[in-house]
C-alpha cells in the first residue's frame, strides 16, 4: 500500500507574529507566509515550536491555521501543529485543519505527567483515527517532556496515517537506527537545525526549519547541493557558511531568536507572549553580527 508522505525538502515553520496589544497579528502572519512561500520552501508548517503553539488558545490556533492555509493558497502543501495535552483537545485541532484544507499535521506527544508508551500509542491511534490527513509523530524531548525510542516510533509508523517522523533530539544516530527499525523507505525529518548537512546525508526526506524567515537562500542551496546535485563539498560549503546562525537561534529559543532577526531585516513581528521575554540587546547585537556576516 502506498503511503501518503506529502512532505519532502525545506519545510519552512512560521512565527507567530503579535499586535502591541498582545493579539495574534494576522495580517502580518499573512505577510510572512507568502514571503515565506515565494522563497521558494517546498512546505510551510505553522504552529510548531517556533510558532508559540502551546501559548495560544483554541481561537487563535484555529485562526493561524485557518489564515496560513489560505495565504498558502496551495502552493506548497500545509502541515499544521495539533498537539495538546489532551487526546480531544488534539482530535479538535487535527479535524479543524483537515476542514479548512491543511495537508497533513504534526503531533508531539506533550504532558504534565510522565506518559507510557501505550498512552502515548493510543493517543496517536485516536487521532490518526479521527482524521484522513497523514500524521508527522514529532520526537522532541527537550520540548514535549517525552522521548520517543526509534523503536517506538516505529510502532507508530504501524498506524496507517502515520506516515512521517520528525526527529529533533539531536542525535543522529536515532536517525540511522529509525531506518535500521522502519525499514529503508521510512519518511523521516530533521527538526535539529546544526544536524541539517548529517540528517540529509543520512536520507532524511526534510529539513523542519524556522531558518527560512531569516537565510532562505541557504537553506534551500544546502538542499540542492546534498539531495539534487549530490554535491558533498558544496554542501558541506553552504551548510558550514550557515552553521553560526543555526546554531544561535536554537541556543537562543527559536522564537526570541526568529522574532529577532525578523526585526533586524526589516520585518516587526511585535512582542512575544508572556512569560516570554525578547531577545537579551546583547545577544541582538551578536545576531547582528552573524546576520551581517551572511548578507543577510
Amino acid at each position: 500500500m502506498r503511503r501518503n508522505v506529502p512532505l519532502h525538502g525545506i519545510i519552512g515553520y512560521t512565527i507567530t507574529p503579535f499586535r502591541s496589544d498582545g493579539k495574534v497579528d494576522l495580517d502580518t502572519l499573512r505577510t510572512l507566509t507568502t514571503r515565506m512561500v515565494a522563497s521558494g520552501v517546498h512546505a510551510i508548517a505553522p504552529l510548531g515550536s517556533t510558532g508559540s503553539l502551546p501559548y495560544l488558545d483554541d481561537e487563535e490556533r484555529e485562526a493561524v491555521a485557518a489564515t496560513t492555509v489560505k495565504a498558502v493558497a496551495g502552493r506548497v502543501p500545509v502541515m499544521v501543529g495539533v498537539s495538546s495535552l489532551t487526546t480531544e483537545r488534539t482530535v479538535h485541532h487535527a479535524r479543524f485543519a483537515e476542514r479548512v484544507g491543511a495537508d497533513a499535521v504534526m503531533i508531539i506527544p506533550m504532558s504534565y505527567w510522565k506518559l507510557t508508551e501505550e498512552e502515548i500509542f493510543r493517543h496517536f491511534d485516536t487521532v490518526a483515527r479521527a482524521t484522513s490527513l497523514p500524521i508527522m509523530a514529532y520526537n522532541n524531548p527537550a520540548t514535549g517532556g517525552l522521548d520517543m525510542t526509534p523503536e517506538f516510533l516505529g510502532r507508530l509508523l504501524e498506524i496507517p496515517n502515520v506516515t512521517m517522523v520528525k526527529e529533533s533530539t539531536g542525535d543522529i544516530g536515532r536517525m540511522h537506527r529509525l531506518r535500521q527499525v522502519a525499514g529503508e523507505e521510512v519518511a523521516f525529518y530533521n527538526g535539529s537545525n546544526p544536524l541539517a548537512l548529517a540528517a540529509f546525508a543520512a536520507g532524511a526526506r526534510g529539513w523542519c526549519t524556522a531558518a527560512p524567515h531569516l537565510i532562505p537562500g541557504l537553506t534551500l542551496e544546502l538542499y540542492r547541493a546534498v539531495v539534487e546535485k549530490a554535491d558533498l563539498a558544496e554542501a558541506r560549503r553552504v551548510f558550514q557558511k550557515q552553521l553560526p546562525l543555526l546554531q544561535f537561534i536554537v541556543k537562543g529559543g527559536l522564537p526570541r531568536t526568529v522574532a529577532a532577526g525578523l526585526e533586524l531585516l526589516g520585518t516587526e513581528v511585535g512582542p512575544l507572549r508572556a512569560p516570554l521575554l525578547p531577545l537579551p540587546k546583547q545577544e541582538v547585537e551578536a545576531l547582528r553580527r552573524i546576520l551581517t556576516a551572511l548578507e543577510a
